[in-house]
């Protein structure tokens, strides 16, 4: 059985925490290692390692710290085999799909830290009778706490700018998945202590939050957490980014190929077995094509099929445990009872492992939860409109505002779709868009902008210098 350690100023330490818990695999059931619990005195300990190595990290030339964060990324292609396998262990994913999302997160950790290499760390602007320049320097230690959904993908899409802008960074995975982030930290290049990571639940979460030396709090997960990470860090002045939950809408016009379009809903409901933050969890379908719509979504929920193996995108891993396994049929037993019409999936499995099949619903409306409350797992609702109009406004009628995703020919009402609440919009293509856009979620999807510059400006604090012109 393998204990997991934390990583402190570059060595692997037995934590402080007097328990430990089991890390289950959700396909099988089996334990596979065991974490522990979390204390304050590892923490402590991280953090203090963390701000010694921040130090000389920032000093460094900035091409010399991006060249190093490149060398990283490019061994953590490399190892996307090993890595996929830790995320299969710890959450169940099919290791093939794994493999492909932790390549792209590679990808990325590489294009975001080279961002470096064009930021404007200084500059200088002419103000009155002098000149005034603007230095952008590292907030200092950032904790960045991690999801559980896609474990390596969320440290890896936020951890370039963060240490490309000079700061180092403490890691708290969630503690249903741990795993992978030891592996991903066991091979890294960089300098001890500038990426350390802390083990552990809330007993870990709840003090890196709070402690003193921390400069910023990078928080991905779900809204009730969210609400006390960013009470807890607003009580001490800490700058705070959350990445909550969403309930994300896709609206799908009337003159659009129901058939490639049911398709691509349906990638966007059951990637990732349902479990990521902008699934599509609301489908509202204009009723000229919604019965062919609908009778593709069916055909194509039939090829995400529950497996262990790894020859396809399309199958589906489990839950990630028990607990959420339950939300998600709560939810669908809600809606039946409520007069929803199951069309395929709605059962769960017999046997080992957290699986639930790709499920479509039909008569669906907003008085049950599968419509208002984020699902987080492999559930389409559909609910049937007579025009564009009606489904713009039932896709605004959320409390949440991650992303949204409109399917149209029509010019307007592409047009009409950029007002939906929400801090990503794709049009015609789910997740689309190059490394240079920013977004911040609306509404109970949480705060604070990202992406390209924007995570380089919360990530850097600018401090003004004023000098008069010197005269003779």
């Amino acid at each position: 059985m393998e204990f997991l350690r934390n990583l402190i100023a570059g060595v692997w330490t037995e934590s402080c925490a007097d328990s430990y818990s089991d890390l289950v695999n959700p396909a099988t059931e089996e334990v596979v290692a065991r974490y522990p619990a979390g204390a304050s005195e590892d923490v402590d300990l991280a953090v203090a390692g963390a701000a010694v190595a921040q130090r000389s990290w920032a000093a460094l030339p900035v091409e010399k710290r991006v060249r190093e964060i490149t060398e990283w990324a490019r061994a953590i292609a490399d190892q996307a085999d090993a890595l996929a396998w830790a995320e299969y262990l710890e959450m169940g994913r099919p290791p093939e799909v794994g493999r492909t999302a932790i390549i792209r997160a590679a990808n990325a950790f590489e294009t975001s830290a080279a961002q470096a290499l064009t930021y404007e760390f200084e500059s200088v602007i002419a103000d009155g009778d002098g000149e005034t320049r603007i230095l952008r320097r590292p907030v200092g230690v950032v904790a960045l706490i991690a999801p559980w959904n896609y474990p390596l993908a969320g440290v890896l899409s936020t951890l370039g700018p963060l240490l490309a802008a000079g700061n180092s960074v403490v890691i708290k995975p969630s503690e249903k998945s741990p795993l992978s982030a030891v592996r991903l930290l066991d091979r890294s290049p960089l300098p001890p202590g500038v990426v350390s990571l802390v083990l552990g639940d809330s007993r870990a979460g709840a003090p890196l939050v709070e402690h003193p030396d921390i400069g910023l709090v990078h928080f991905t997960g779900s809204v009730d957490t969210g609400r006390r990470v960013g009470a807890s860090a607003g009580a001490a002045l800490r700058r705070t980014i959350l990445e909550l939950g969403g309930k994300d809408p896709v609206i799908v016009d009337s003159d659009v190929d129901p058939v490639t379009t049911a398709a691509a809903v349906a990638r966007g409901a059951f990637m990732n077995t349902g479990q990521l933050c902008t699934s599509m969890e609301r489908i509202y379908v204009h009723s000229d094509i919604a019965t062919r719509f609908v009778d593709e979504l069916v055909q194509a929920a039939a090829q995400y099929r529950i497996t262990e193996s790894s020859s396809g995108s399309t199958e589906l891993g489990p839950l990630i445990d028990q607990r959420q396994r339950n939300l998600v049929h709560e939810h669908v037993m809600d809606a039946v009872e409520r007069g929803a019409t199951v069309l395929t999936g709605g059962t769960v499995p017999e046997g080992p492992g957290f699986y639930y099949p790709a499920t479509v619903l039909t008569n669906v409306d907003e008085t049950m939860s599968v419509m208002t409350e984020e699902t987080f797992g492999p559930v389409a609702p559909v609910k049937v409109v007579s025009t564009f109009e009606e489904a713009l406004e039932c896709a605004a009628k959320s409390h949440y505002g991650l992303g949204a995703t409109v399917y149209t020919n029509n010019a307007e009402h592409a047009e009409a779709a950029a007002t939906l609440p929400a801090g990503q919009i794709w049009i015609n293509q789910w997740r689309g868009g190059g490394p240079n856009s920013i977004h911040e979620p609306a509404k109970n999807s949480g705060m604070g902008a990202t992406g390209s510059h924007a995570t380089y400006d919360a990530a850097t604090r600018p401090t003004s210098v004023y000098r008069p012109t010197l005269r003779s």
